[in-house]
């Protein structure tokens, strides 16, 4: 490993200390998580190019239920999941 110094707020380091110690792992850990999690966004694209990739997916699969689920959906909600099998 490679070490090295970064400057945190006061808050920043408060709440990662209280991370740490409610994970039961070191602030150095927190950080090479932080870090890695970041890293792999960057990698894949980001957030948004996440978001847009599961926008695109909606409306792509069907239910299998009778109607339009999605004008629908409270009342299939509401009626419970042991209703919902005569409506398949």
């Amino acid at each position: 490993m490679v070490r090295t110094q970064v400057q945190l707020t006061e808050e920043q380091a408060q709440r990662l200390k209280a991370l740490a110690q409610e994970e039961g792992v070191s602030l150095a850990e927190l950080v090479r998580r932080a870090v890695e999690a970041y890293l792999q966004e960057k990698e894949n694209g980001g957030f948004l190019s996440g978001r847009e990739r599961a926008l695109a997916a909606v409306g792509c699969f069907a239910s299998g239920l009778k109607g339009v689920v999605s004008l629908e959906h409270n009342r299939y909600l509401a009626m419970g999941e042991e209703n919902l099998g005569r409506l398949r």
